[in-house]
């Protein structure tokens, strides 16, 4: 008889005990929000008419969205949450932000293969960044599938930020098919399945030889020569390098695909 309290007492103390509150990590979700600030900052800017400030904005967008996933994984404070506000930041500060600030300051002048042309590269990063999220487990580690959202905006801004310094006083109308063939270029070839080297497998943690970190500042220095030139250059090659690995691979008869594990999944098998 005595053992019927007692029994009640530890159950109304187990049922008392909760499971924490799931939070949201602060320091990699300010990082996200720093380069969506950078993503808006840059459309404000094109608004404005400051189309130089929209490109540096977007470059800014670029390294920032490059630390916060590093960040999220050296100090463990990876979430779903995380994931999806980081696939948000990119599909305004790369998505809809390069494809209206192309279209403000050159594509205008085309008419209706303007927009087209900005349409095409803004649907383009969004179908992009949804293959991204869904074949996140199949893909190797080692290569993205298609042209990153992020390069395919520095190669759009860098054009336009480039042709600002070489002449203040150009207007995007007298360059518009330029322009035109570098956001169709760009957009469409997010959504391809060239591979496109993704710098993952390089572990900030380990050691270097001395040479690498002399060729870090040699790299710095090249850069501030003329940062508009330099960057559009690298982006350029970097945005060729995917169809050279793919057809250099075709020509060897090796696979050009980066899937690297099964794909019976009858959700995935037609996004490969």
């Amino acid at each position: 008889m005595q053992d019927g309290p007692e029994s009640d007492s530890e159950h109304s103390e187990l049922v008392t005990i909760r499971k924490p509150r799931k939070g949201i990590y602060v320091l990699p979700n300010l990082f996200t929000l720093a380069a969506l600030f950078g993503g808006f900052y840059a459309i404000v800017m094109a608004m404005n008419g400051r189309f130089d400030q929209a490109a540096v904005g977007v470059f800014c967008a670029m390294i920032l969205d490059s630390l916060d996933g590093r960040v999220a994984r050296m100090t463990n404070t990876q979430s779903a949450f995380g994931e999806q506000m980081d696939s948000l930041s990119d599909m305004v500060s790369f998505g809809a932000a390069p494809a209206l600030i192309a279209y403000e300051w050159s594509l205008r002048g085309l008419g209706r293969w303007g927009w087209i042309a900005a349409f095409v590269y803004c649907a383009c990063a969004a179908l992009r960044l949804a293959r991204f999220n869904v074949n996140t487990s199949v893909v190797d580690k080692r290569y993205f599938q298609g042209l990153p959202s992020p390069a395919a905006a520095a190669l759009v801004m860098g054009f336009l930020w480039l042709m600002v310094e070489l002449d203040p006083q150009i207007k995007g109308a007298d360059v518009a098919w330029p322009m035109f063939a570098f956001t169709l270029f760009s957009g469409l070839t997010m959504v391809t399945n060239v591979p496109f080297y993704s710098f993952k497998d390089m572990h900030m943690k380990k050691s270097v030889p001395f040479a690498v970190i002399v060729m870090i500042a040699l790299g710095i220095a090249v850069i501030n020569i003329h940062p508009p030139t330099v960057l559009f250059g690298l982006f350029v090659i970097y945005g060729l390098s995917g169809y050279v690995v793919y057809a250099w691979r075709k020509t060897k008869g090796l696979q050009t695909s980066v899937i690297s594990t099964s794909t019976d999944e009858p959700d995935e098998r037609g996004l490969h």
